[in-house]
């Protein structure tokens, strides 16, 4: 890895740029192909930046459908042709039993999972519906999941593997809020949607406990804008929906939508 390529990442992810580099360096240099594990989006847009500088590679990737939020990539030689390569994802239905009538959320699934001894980066989208939830995992652990998951959060569920033509995309619950805000600066907003004293909420940002679409943010100055997605270690996360303007007395009026 090139020194001078780490001044465009943030320290914390100096480990990833490394191994994306190598999986770079390997199809390059060693013609090999490499299939990652499941990427956050942060992820995803660093290793095609570096993938970019690299003529002779090509890279795929793919999170079990269209809009998906993780996905796992493929790394290769340019020369490689890769539309029949799998996508080695496998969905599994999560669905309750005898106690369904409780409500489960994205943590509960998540955790269950990771109970299980499976690492995070080995699970794709999760899509929680209201009787069940639908789950990309790595096709590797797929049948592992189906065999030991018999319980999330207290209630007893039963599970199945099913062809990714059967996945139902949930669409992500947001409480909207509206906001009229001095600025767009991320402290001030982020204070609001927590109802959080401005002083507390520059504490986790200055501590690296923030990520502004899925890079890690330390300014609690950063202007926000449209479309940016923000979270909290410990407080959830939320999204700019619109800047819809200024008041007479100039603050901005801003649309939040929050992850619930």
């Amino acid at each position: 890895m090139k020194p001078e390529l780490y001044v465009h990442f943030h320290p914390d992810e100096r480990p990833f740029v490394d191994r994306a580099s190598e999986w770079i360096d390997r199809a390059a240099f060693g013609h090999e192909l490499k299939r990652t594990d499941f990427l956050d989006p942060r992820q995803a847009d660093i290793l095609s930046s570096l993938a970019n500088r690299r003529p002779e590679v090509q890279l795929k990737l793919f999170g079990g459908y269209e809009e998906a939020e993780r996905k796992r990539a493929i790394v290769a030689p340019e020369y490689r042709y890769l539309d029949d390569e799998p996508e080695g994802i496998a969905l599994i239905r999560v669905s309750g039993g005898t106690q369904g009538h409780l409500e489960l959320d994205h943590s509960d699934y998540l955790g269950a999972m990771l109970g299980l001894g499976i690492k995070r980066d080995r699970i794709g989208d999760l899509q929680v519906h209201e009787e069940h939830c639908d789950c990309l995992v790595a096709e590797e652990i797929a049948c592992y999941i189906d065999i030991h998951l018999r319980q999330v959060h207290r209630v007893h569920v039963l599970t199945e593997i099913l062809p990714l033509s059967e996945l139902r995309v949930a669409a992500p619950a947001l409480e909207e809020m509206s906001l009229s805000v001095a600025s767009l600066r991320l402290d001030g907003i982020a204070s609001d949607v927590y109802r959080i004293s401005r002083s507390k909420i520059v504490d986790p940002i200055r501590a690296g406990r923030c990520r502004v679409n899925w890079k890690a943010e330390e300014d609690p100055s950063t202007p926000l804008k449209e479309g940016d997605v923000v979270s909290f270690q410990g407080l959830g996360r939320f999204k700019v929906l619109s800047v819809e303007g200024t008041t007479k007395k100039g603050r901005v009026r801003v649309k939040i939508g929050k992850f619930i």
